[in-house]
Order: structure tokens, then C-alpha cells, then sequence
């Protein structure tokens, strides 16, 4: 799973959530720390409002938790989805060798670096996107 610091740094650099069945995400509040929820249609769904979207916590009578908004909840993207959020830019993933620990992505030359290393598979991706995002941004702002 992707760390939770580069959730918030995917989050702060721009990368928006569209929550779907099947998303994880955390509530960055103390007395959550360390829950990880799942969106679901039979108990947490993303409800749409003119406001903005609701994540509500459905059959949860033993939680003072009925709902939250999508903009206090930090979604955990999945390593599948962040290996589609690269999408062409991806070229390939390496697992631990020639005495590395970690993992290794190595994406189109589009965002500037070109390989990105972590100690998980998910977080070897993160990175790529965080730079990817980082990049297209750039680019909307020149």
C-alpha cells in the first residue's frame, strides 16, 4: 500500500479523486490513525451533491460516523491505479536487484526523471505520479 505521506503530497500536488467502489482512503483525524475504510456500495458510498461528495457510512450504528467529505478523507490510491494514472508514460517496473532493496519504475522521459525507486512496488509508482502531476501542472502555469 502506498505510503500515507505520499498520499497527502499526491493530494497537495494536485491529483484529484473521482472515489469509486473499491477506493481506500483514511481520515487524517487522531483517533482514526491507523483505520483504513473502503469505499463500498453496501457500506461506505460516494454521494453526490451540488456541494460537493459525501462519503457515507452506511448500517454503522456503533460509529458516531454517518458521513464524511470527500475533502477530509485522503484516498490511498492502489498500485493499479497509479500504474493507470502514468498510463503511456509507464514503460517498466523492476523488483529488488543487483542489490537494491526496493523497487524501480521507469516512465517516459515526459517528467523529466525518468526512474523512480522506493521500497514497495506502490510507492515506486506514487513517486512517478507525484511527477507526472507535478509536471502537468508546470506546464498549465507556463
Amino acid at each position: 500500500m502506498i505510503s500515507r505521506d505520499l498520499a497527502s503530497d499526491l493530494r497537495d500536488a494536485g491529483l484529484q479523486w473521482r472515489p469509486t467502489a473499491g477506493d481506500r482512503f483514511v481520515i487524517p483525524q487522531p483517533e482514526l490513525d491507523g483505520e483504513l475504510f473502503t469505499l463500498s456500495e453496501m457500506t461506505i458510498e460516494a454521494r453526490e451533491y451540488p456541494t460537493g461528495t459525501i462519503l457515507g457510512f452506511n448500517g454503522t450504528t456503533e460509529w458516531a460516523l454517518d458521513s464524511v467529505a470527500q475533502d477530509d478523507a485522503l484516498w490511498m490510491p492502489r498500485e493499479d491505479q497509479l500504474r493507470d494514472l502514468l498510463g503511456g508514460t509507464f514503460r517498466s517496473l523492476e523488483g529488488p536487484a543487483d542489490g537494491r532493496d526496493g523497487f524501480r519504475v521507469t516512465t517516459a522521459p515526459v517528467v523529466g526523471e525518468t526512474t523512480f525507486e522506493a521500497l514497495t512496488a506502490a510507492d515506486a509508482y506514487g513517486h512517478a505520479v507525484l511527477a507526472l502531476v507535478r509536471h502537468a501542472l508546470l506546464d498549465v502555469d507556463a
